[in-house]
C-alpha cells in the first residue's frame, strides 16, 4: 500500500516537470527552430532531406516547424502564456505549407493539424479569460489548419474513400506513384485517426467536407471488420479494401482507430453516427480474443483463437487510459501494473517485449502512452500509487535521457545508448501528461475538464456540438482565408451498414462500484500482477470473468460448427483430442475418435464432446453423413480441351471452395481461359468483353479466396482458378485441402485451387492456345456435361460461324414448323471423339451417350406426320443399334428421355451476320505473369538439356517441353 503524497511533494514534482519541459523546448528553440525536430546529441535542427533518410519516420517531417506547432497547447497547459504567445507569432510568421514535400497524412494530421487546432483553441481560451493577452490574434492558426487540410484532401481520391498514406503538399497525388506497392497500403490507424481533428475543423470553419471525408473513412473501415469476430486487421489496400496484414490487436497500426471511435462519440455524440456501438462491439471482441491472461497478444482477425505474435509493442500502453474513459477500471489497473513491472525491470518500456518481461525490441523514443494511462488512472482513482509511478518515469527520464541539448531517445535501453533524436511528441505529450499528473492546483491555467485529448494530446473543446455547420459560419471563415474549400466538390458518401442485432457485452462503467473507492482493493489487483511470471498465465479478477464467457487460447476447444478440415490448426486440435481425419478411397473424409490417443484425459473428454456436437450438427442441419464427409474436401478436375487434340485429355486435380457454386455430383462448366489482370484478383479486374463468360486464372495471396471470387463475379466470370504459390505442396500428395470463406457466402460461381505443378501445365497450354477451353467439374461427369453444354462449346470453338440453321446432337428436339439441320462443326466432332475415348474407362453411373450423328436431310413439317412418327423416323435413319449402346438395348427409352432433357439447341430466325470488326472486339492478349514464365523457362531448359541425349515423339511430352509463346491474337 502506497502512502499518500504530500501536497508539497506534488508541487515540487510539478515544478520539476516544468523545468524539464523548458530544457527540452528551450533547446529546440535555441538549436533547431525553424527545423522540424531537434537533434539533441548534435545540438542542431533536423530538416527534411538535410540528414540521411530514416525511412518512414521522416514522413512526419515537412519543413514546417513540426516541434513548435506540436508544443503549442503544452505551453498553454503549463501556464507559460508569454512563451505561448511568442510561439503563436513564430508559427504565423514562419510556417508555410506551399512546399514540394511528400508527407504522411496520418502524422501530419495528428501533429500539425491537431497542433494548430489545439493552439487556436488555447489562444481563444486564454484571450477570453485574459483579454490583454493575444488581443491581436485573428484565427491565424485556424486558417493554417484549414490550408493544410485542403492540401491533404487529394489523398482521399480513392474508390474506397480511405486516404492514401502520403501526399505532396504542393502537387497533391501522383496517380502513378499511388498505385505502387509503397503507396497503396495503409494501416487501420492511419485511415481511422482523422475524425476528431477534421470534425473540429468542419465545426469551426463551416466546411462540412472535412468531417464527411473522415466519417466516410471510419464507416468503410467498420465495414471491413470480420463479421464473426468483429476484429480489424492492421494493414489494408486503400483502393480495394482488401486486408494485407490480418493481425488484430491494440498496438501499432491499429491503436488510435479504437481510440477515435470512442472519442468521436464523446466529442460528436450519436446524432448521425454509430461510433459508440461500433466501439462496444470491437471492445467486446478485444477483451474476448486479444486479452490472454493480463497480456494483450495479437491474433488473426479471421481465426481469433490463433495468436500471431509472442510479444507486445509499447503503443498498446495507451489502452488502460482508454479503458478508464469507458469506465472499465479492473482490466485497466491490471494491464497498467503489468506494464509498470516491465518499466521497473528495464527503466523504460521497450518498443516491444515478450510475455515474460524480456526485451524484444530494445529501443525507446521517450513515448508518452504509459504516462498517459498513468495520468488517467490517477485522475479516476486518486490512488497515490500512480503518483509514485509518475515519479519513477520522471526520474528515469532525467537520469538516462537528459543531455545538454534536450532529451535524447534511447537506441538500447539495456546499455543506455542514446539516439540523436527527440520526437515532437516528447514535448506535446510526455511532459504534458507528467505535468497534469502532479498538478492539483484549484485554479489551473487551463481547465482541462472542458477539453478532450486527441491521440497527440491536443485539446479539443467538449462543447463542439454547439458549433453548427452552416453557410453563415463558412462565409465568415472564407473571408479570413486565402484558399476557399468551395473549389472542392462533395464526393458521394458511402452508406454506413446497419449494425446487426448482436450487442456487445456490457462491461463498461463499473467505475461507480463502491469497492473502487478503496485503495486496498486496487492494491490487491496490482499485487496479482507483480512478479516475473508469464503474463499469459496470470489469472486476474477480470480474466476469470472473461473465461466464463470465452476460453483462453491455450485451453479453447474447437467446436463442430467452427471446424474446417482444410485448416491445419483445426486438424492439430482434433489430433490432441484423439480424433484422426481419414481420407477414404473416393476422397471423402471420416472422423475417428480414440480416447487412448488423446493428449490428456481432459482432451479425450473434449474429443467426445466434439464428436457428439458433430453428430447433433448433422441432425439439426439436415446434412447428415454427406455433410460430415464434406464434399468440400473432395477434389475436382480441370481438363483443358485442346483443339485439335494432342492425345489423351489431361486431367489436373484441383481443390474446391467451401463457398460459391458446388460442382460435386453435378454437371461441370466449360469456358475459355483468361489470365486476370491484375493477377492477384483482389481489386477491380480488367476483363475482356465476350458473349460467354470466361474462367479466370488468379494467383493466391493479398486477399481472401472469397474476395477473389467476388471480384470475378463482378465482371461476370464463369468461374476462377487460383494458382497456389507454395512449391512444397502438390496435388499428388493426397492432402485434404479446401478454400474457406469469411462467413458471408454471397458468391455464386465456382472457385478452385490449383497447385503449382498443375498450373505450369495449364499455363503452358494457354500460351500455345490463347483461346483454350477448359472444363471444371467432376471428371466422371465430363461426358454428361459435354452434351449439356454443346451450344456454348460450339460458340466457343467457332465464334464466327454464321448460321441460322439447326444442328442436332445425338437426337432431335422437335420444334414447330419448318426446321433446318446443318452439319456438326468439325472441331466439335473431334472434341467429342476425344472425350469418349478418354471417358470410356470411367463408370458414369448413368446411360452411355450416343456419339454425335450428322443429320443431313431436311425435316419438312409441312406434312401431317405426328411428332411420334417423326421421332421414330429419325431414330430409324440414325440406325440405333446395340453397338451404339454397348449392349444396353433396353436403355433406349431411358436414353431418349434423358437425352431430350440434356439437348440444348439454338433457334435463330434472324439472318444477321457478324460485323467485320467483331474479330477486333474478340481479340485479347494473354499475359502470363513474368515470374511464372521464368519458372517455366527454367524447367524447360533443364528438360531440353536432357532431350539432347533422349528423343521422344510422345505428344504428351512434347507439349510440356515447348517454350511457351505469348500470342496477341485470339
Amino acid at each position: 500500500m502506497t502512502a499518500g503524497m504530500l501536497p508539497e511533494e506534488k508541487a515540487q514534482l510539478r515544478s520539476q516537470v516544468i523545468d524539464m519541459f523548458k530544457h527540452g523546448f528551450g533547446s529546440y528553440m535555441k538549436y533547431a527552430f525553424p527545423a522540424d525536430e531537434l537533434m539533441p546529441l548534435s545540438c542542431k535542427g533536423r530538416y527534411r532531406g538535410s540528414e540521411p533518410s530514416r525511412g518512414d519516420i521522416d514522413d512526419a517531417l515537412g519543413n514546417f516547424s513540426l516541434t513548435l506547432v506540436d508544443s503549442l497547447d503544452t505551453l498553454a497547459v503549463l501556464g507559460m502564456f508569454d512563451e505561448f504567445e511568442c510561439a503563436v507569432r513564430q508559427v504565423v510568421q514562419h510556417v508555410s505549407f506551399d512546399r514540394d514535400v511528400v508527407v504522411s497524412v496520418f502524422e501530419t494530421n495528428i501533429r500539425m493539424i491537431g497542433g494548430l487546432l489545439g493552439g487556436h483553441i488555447s489562444a481563444k481560451y486564454i484571450n477570453s479569460r485574459h483579454p490583454v493577452r493575444l488581443s491581436w490574434y485573428r484565427d491565424e492558426l485556424l486558417v493554417l489548419a484549414h490550408d493544410l487540410a485542403i492540401r491533404l484532401l487529394p489523398a482521399f481520391n480513392t474508390s474506397s474513400g480511405l486516404p492514401l498514406p502520403r501526399v505532396n503538399l504542393r502537387h497533391g497525388i501522383d496517380l502513378t506513384l499511388s498505385k505502387s506497392e509503397r503507396e497503396r497500403f495503409t494501416c487501420t490507424a492511419c485511415a481511422g485517426t482523422l475524425i476528431l481533428e477534421w470534425a473540429t475543423l468542419s465545426r469551426l470553419t463551416g466546411n462540412y467536407l472535412f468531417e464527411q471525408y473522415a466519417d466516410r473513412a471510419m464507416s468503410y473501415l467498420w465495414d471491413r471488420r470480420h463479421r464473426q469476430s468483429n476484429l480489424m486487421g492492421t494493414i489494408l489496400n486503400v483502393h480495394s479494401g482488401d486486408w494485407i496484414v490480418r493481425d488484430s490487436g491494440i498496438g501499432a497500426g491499429i491503436d488510435s482507430y479504437y481510440e477515435y471511435l470512442f472519442k468521436a462519440y464523446v466529442l460528436l455524440g450519436e446524432k448521425n453516427n454509430d461510433y459508440l456501438t461500433r466501439f462496444q462491439q470491437h471492445y467486446s471482441s478485444i477483451m474476448s480474443y486479444v486479452q490472454q491472461g493480463v497480456a494483450m497478444i495479437n491474433v488473426h482477425m479471421h481465426q481469433p483463437y490463433r495468436s500471431t505474435k509472442n510479444h507486445m509493442d509499447a503503443l498498446l500502453a495507451f489502452w488502460p487510459g482508454l479503458q478508464v474513459m469507458t469506465g472499465d477500471l479492473k482490466p485497466a489497473i491490471e494491464l497498467h501494473e503489468m506494464l509498470y513491472q516491465v518499466v521497473k525491470k528495464h527503466k523504460f518500456l521497450p518498443e516491444a517485449f515478450t510475455t515474460d518481461y524480456r526485451i524484444h525490441w530494445n529501443s525507446h523514443p521517450l513515448r508518452p502512452e504509459f504516462v498517459e494511462s498513468t495520468y488517467f488512472l490517477y485522475k479516476a482513482t486518486g490512488d497515490p500509487h500512480y503518483l509514485e509511478v509518475g515519479r519513477t518515469i520522471m526520474n528515469n527520464l532525467e537520469k538516462h535521457a537528459r543531455v545538454p541539448c534536450g532529451y535524447a531517445a534511447l537506441s538500447d535501453i539495456s546499455t543506455g545508448r542514446h539516439e540523436d533524436r527527440m520526437d515532437s511528441f516528447v514535448l506535446a505529450e510526455t511532459f504534458k501528461y507528467l505535468y497534469l499528473l502532479f498538478d492539483s492546483s484549484p485554479n489551473p491555467f487551463i481547465d482541462i475538464d472542458q477539453f478532450l485529448f486527441t491521440t497527440e494530446a491536443h485539446l479539443l473543446p467538449l462543447n463542439l456540438l454547439l458549433f453548427n455547420i452552416n453557410d453563415t459560419l463558412r462565409e465568415e471563415f472564407d473571408k479570413k482565408t486565402l484558399l476557399s474549400a468551395r473549389i472542392y466538390d462533395q464526393r458521394n458518401l458511402s452508406l454506413t451498414e446497419r449494425l446487426s442485432d448482436k450487442r456487445a457485452k456490457n462491461n463498461q462503467c463499473p467505475a461507480f462500484d463502491a469497492k473502487f473507492q478503496s485503495h486496498q482493493y486496487k492494491e490487491q489487483l496490482r499485487r496479482n500482477i507483480r512478479g516475473d511470471q508469464d503474463m499469459t498465465e496470470t489469472v486476474t479478477t477480470s480474466s476469470i470473468a472473461i473465461e466464463k464467457q470465452t476460453k483462453d487460447v491455450t485451453n479453447y476447444r474447437l467446436t463442430a460448427a467452427e471446424f474446417s478440415a482444410g485448416d491445419p490448426q483445426h486438424v492439430a486440435q482434433l489430433s490432441q483430442m484423439g480424433i484422426q481425419i481419414q481420407t477414404v478411397a473416393d476422397g471423402r473424409i471420416q472422423l475417428v475418435h480414440n480416447a487412448a490417443n488423446a493428449a490428456s484425459h481432459e482432451d479425450a473428454e473434449d474429443g467426445l464432446l466434439f464428436v457428439q456436437e458433430m453428430v447433433n450438427l448433422m441432425k439439426t442441419t439436415g446434412l447428415g453423413q454427406a455433410s460430415l464427409e464434406s464434399n468440400h474436401h473432395m477434389p475436382l478436375s480441370v481438363i483443358p480441351l485442346v483443339t485439335p487434340p494432342l492425345g489423351k485429355l489431361v486431367s489436373l486435380t484441383v481443390g474446391c471452395a467451401q463457398f460459391g457454386k458446388q460442382l460435386h455430383g453435378k454437371l461441370g462448366i466449360f469456358a475459355q481461359l483468361h489470365v486476370a489482370q491484375p493477377f492477384s484478383g483482389c481489386s477491380q479486374l480488367f476483363f475482356p468483353h465476350h458473349h460467354y463468360s470466361r474462367i479466370a486464372i488468379v494467383r493466391r495471396g493479398d486477399c481472401m479466396f472469397i474476395e477473389k471470387a467476388r471480384q470475378l463475379e463482378r465482371v461476370q466470370a464463369a468461374g476462377g482458378i487460383v494458382i497456389d504459390h507454395n512449391t512444397s505442396i502438390k496435388a499428388s500428395n493426397g492432402g485434404v485441402f479446401s478454400m474457406t470463406g469469411d462467413g458471408n457466402n454471397n458468391v455464386h460461381i465456382p472457385l478452385v485451387l490449383m497447385f503449382k505443378d498443375e498450373a505450369f501445365q495449364l499455363l503452358h497450354l494457354l500460351s500455345k492456345q490463347p483461346n483454350l477451353i477448359v472444363y471444371i467439374g467432376d471428371q466422371k461427369l465430363l461426358k454428361e456435361s459435354f452434351y449439356e453444354h454443346m451450344e456454348i462449346l460450339e460458340s466457343l470453338l467457332e465464334p464466327f460461324n454464321q448460321t441460322s440453321n439447326k444442328w442436332i446432337y445425338g437426337q432431335i428436339e422437335w420444334l414447330a414448323k419448318k426446321q433446318f439441320c446443318s452439319r456438326v462443326p468439325e472441331k466439335l466432332k473431334q472434341l467429342e471423339l476425344t472425350i469418349h475415348q478418354e471417358s470410356d474407362h470411367v463408370e458414369i453411373g448413368m446411360l452411355t451417350h450416343q456419339p454425335i450423328i450428322q443429320i443431313e436431310h431436311v425435316i419438312d413439317a409441312s406434312g401431317n406426320k405426328s411428332a411420334e412418327e417423326l421421332s421414330h423416323e429419325l431414330f430409324s435413319s440414325i440406325n440405333l443399334t446395340a453397338a451404339h449402346f454397348s449392349g444396353q438395348l433396353n436403355n433406349i427409352d431411358e436414353y431418349r428421355s434423358a437425352f431430350n432433357k440434356m439437348i440444348r439447341t439454338v433457334l435463330s430466325t434472324a439472318n444477321e451476320s457478324f460485323k467485320s470488326n467483331v474479330t477486333g472486339k474478340l481479340e485479347q492478349r494473354i499475359e502470363i505473369p513474368v515470374e511464372i514464365i521464368t519458372t517455366i523457362k527454367e524447367e524447360e531448359q533443364a528438360e531440353n538439356q536432357q532431350q539432347t541425349s533422349t528423343t521422344t515423339t510422345n505428344d504428351t511430352r512434347e507439349y510440356t517441353e515447348r517454350r511457351p509463346q505469348i500470342s496477341d491474337e485470339n
